[in-house]
């Protein structure tokens, strides 16, 4: 078998993820695009089984899925919550060094969507359930907008 393209072009993809989040959060840091995905990434984590988280980060290019693990100690899922409150939980980490903005969950989501495309992340996100779907979810952004990114 081949090597799979996201350990072969990881570089890439992670550029791309870094620079869709940018993108949205109209910030030229990579280091704030970088504490944001981490921040995002760990309030989602946060409200999954440890088998769901495993199994949602299969479908990750690798330097996400490695973000996705990043300092983690499995503890009992927490309730869903809603986009505000996931937004603050994302902007808490590293609070003295984080300038993630209020569009912290809508950047990170669209560079996910952009980076598995729909049907992928959507099929990932059913095996949780409503609520994986409902963090995830974009509002006035059209399948041109989220098209996966062709390398």
């Amino acid at each position: 078998m081949p090597m799979p393209w996201t350990y072969r072009h990881g570089d890439k993809e992670w550029r791309r993820f870094l620079d869709d989040i940018r993108e949205v959060m109209s910030t030229p840091s990579d280091n704030v695009a970088y504490t944001t995905a981490q921040g995002v990434l760990a309030a989602f984590r946060a409200r999954l089984t440890v088998a769901e988280a495993a199994a949602f980060a299969q479908v990750l290019p690798a330097m996400v899925r490695a973000l996705f693990f990043e300092g983690w100690v499995p503890e009992a899922p927490i309730d869903w919550a809603d986009r505000q409150t996931y937004t603050a939980e994302a902007r808490a980490l590293r609070a003295d060094h984080n300038f993630a903005t209020a569009r912290a969950l809508e950047a990170v989501s669209v560079a996910l969507h952009r980076a598995l495309g729909a049907p992928a992340l959507e099929a990932a996100l059913d095996r949780i359930g409503p609520e994986a779907r409902a963090f995830w979810a974009l509002e006035g952004y059209s399948e041109a907008d989220l098209a996966r990114h062709g390398f």
